[in-house]
């Protein structure tokens, strides 16, 4: 046992194919992920860990190996998870206090049909950094921007392309997205550095998106008489279940400030949620009154428990709802078994060998990029999840660019401009799933129009090219 034999190409990959294999038989036989129950990727992730270990075992790695390396692998995480659980609180009482309602409302306010498109990419945008969710920014103001964006004769294809596009623009770089904390967990890098670094490629990029926008604003025709029924009882609601003010951006003005201020994550969070439990007793006592009349403890409920807000507006449901603490459980439980697979890989040497073969082939920064590349986007086809496509070439890549004298960040922004935001590109994947069955608009549809998704890989590569904002490791400076 002392001395493991080197596994072969063939045989690392084979867990990998096994896993793809599984997930595609899910995805084809089930639907909701009801094959082995809610947790069935878990679970699968599991499974293929197993036979991993038993592949190592054969090929003589000890279990202690085996065993050590998933530990470290689990251990590497735990900040992240505990910034995912603070998410959570904050995506809860954020709620709760207002905040996000507020960004909501005020977004809606800046809806013109002379330049309707760009306006619903910049409120998307305003709406998903805010909250830190593509899923929630489709399913509140999405729904509404595409019902009205089809009143003013725009093809739904149109709207729903600027919607996503400025949902993912949130998706990747607010500090509560799941995401936004993931890759950069995968890659080795902190958060503020991730986002920091992962402004180079996504600023030019919604720019170019806006821009676009704007170019077929120009050269279309709207039509202002259609009904508007959809932003007015958003709005209406909004404003008559919410104290509404701009005071209540007090509290991510806060956070926006710790982080520039490069306060840690954990402690900025926890300033977020601490502030948003205050505004919540001072400004909406309506919203404590209709959870839980004379008490306080729906307050503190937000922080760790589902919360549903009764409201009789069906579009605005998913706004009034959240999952606090107990809402990531299900995306960290995600992340751990992912990362036993990624140990166990580790341990019996697959990871080493695919990435010394990819290396093979890629004998330049770019090369090493474009295969970061490929192999999110071959993990988001396969795979059909985002989780999946940042969590596995993380970790089968993180050591190709240590190799590479490569600063993890440059990993960790590939991660997200080739894995998180192509999620939405593909009818298949749970997250292209979803916008369809929320937007009503088909993948095929919007494909063209979600300029950021697929323009963002595009730019990452161009990045690699030319050299440019490619950190190595020896160097102290961007």
């Amino acid at each position: 046992m002392n001395n493991p034999k080197e596994i072969s190409l063939t045989t690392s990959l084979f867990p990998i194919m096994l896993l793809i294999s599984m997930l595609t038989y899910n995805i084809l036989m089930f639907e909701d992920k009801e094959w082995l129950g809610e947790y069935t990727y878990q679970l699968i992730l599991l499974i293929t860990s197993i036979i991993v270990s038993l592949i190592g075992l054969a090929n003589k790695v000890s279990i202690k190996t085996i065993v050590t390396k998933i530990y470290l692998s689990i251990k590497s995480i735990a900040t992240p998870i505990i910034i995912l659980l603070l998410v959570g609180a904050l995506a809860g009482t954020w709620k709760v206090s207002g905040v996000i309602p507020a960004m909501v409302y005020y977004g809606l306010q800046l809806i013109d049909p002379s330049i309707f498109l760009p306006l619903s990419l910049i409120v998307s945008s305003i709406v998903s950094v805010s909250t830190g969710s593509s899923y929630t920014t489709s399913a509140t103001v999405g729904i509404a921007l595409v019902a009205v964006g089809t009143a003013f004769q725009i093809p739904p294809g149109m709207t729903a392309g600027a919607v996503i596009s400025g949902a993912y623009f949130g998706d990747k770089l607010s500090p509560l997205s799941d995401t936004t904390n993931l890759a950069p967990a995968m890659a080795g890098t902190d958060l503020y550095t991730h986002i920091k670094y992962m402004t180079y490629t996504t600023v030019p990029t919604i720019l170019i998106t806006l821009i676009v926008f704007l170019i077929i604003s120009f050269n279309i025709t709207t039509e202002t008489s259609g009904n508007l029924d959809s932003i007015t009882s958003l709005t209406d609601t909004i404003v008559n279940d919410f104290y509404i003010s701009p005071i209540l951006f007090a509290v991510p003005i806060s956070v926006i400030i710790l982080a520039a201020l490069k306060v840690k994550p954990v402690i900025a969070l926890s300033i977020g949620i601490s502030l948003a439990i205050i505004f919540t007793v001072i400004f909406q006592s309506n919203i404590i009154d209709l959870l839980s009349p004379g008490s306080y403890s729906s307050v503190f409920d937000s922080v760790f428990l589902n919360t549903e807000i009764p409201t009789d507006n069906e579009r605005i449901s998913d706004l009034y709802n959240s999952g606090g603490m107990t809402g990531m459980i299900w995306t960290i439980n995600l992340t751990i078994c992912a990362m036993i697979f990624g140990g166990a890989m580790d341990a019996i040497g697959a990871l080493t060998k695919i990435t010394n073969k990819l290396l093979s082939l890629a004998n330049s920064t770019f090369g090493l990029v474009a295969s970061t590349v490929v192999s999110c986007l071959g993990i988001n086809i396969a795979a059909s999840d985002q989780y999946l496509a940042i969590v596995i070439p993380g970790k089968m890549f993180k050591n190709a660019y240590e190799e590479y004298d490569l600063a993890p960040e440059n990993l960790s922004r590939t991660l997200e401009d080739s894995g998180t935001v192509t999620s939405a590109l593909i009818p298949w994947n749970t997250c292209g799933a979803y916008h369809y069955g929320v937007l009503g608009v088909s993948v095929a549809d919007y494909f063209i129009y979600a300029i950021f998704n697929w323009l963002s890989p595009i730019m990452t590569l161009i990045y690699a090219g030319i050299g440019i904002k490619i950190r190595s490791i020896t160097k102290s400076s961007n």
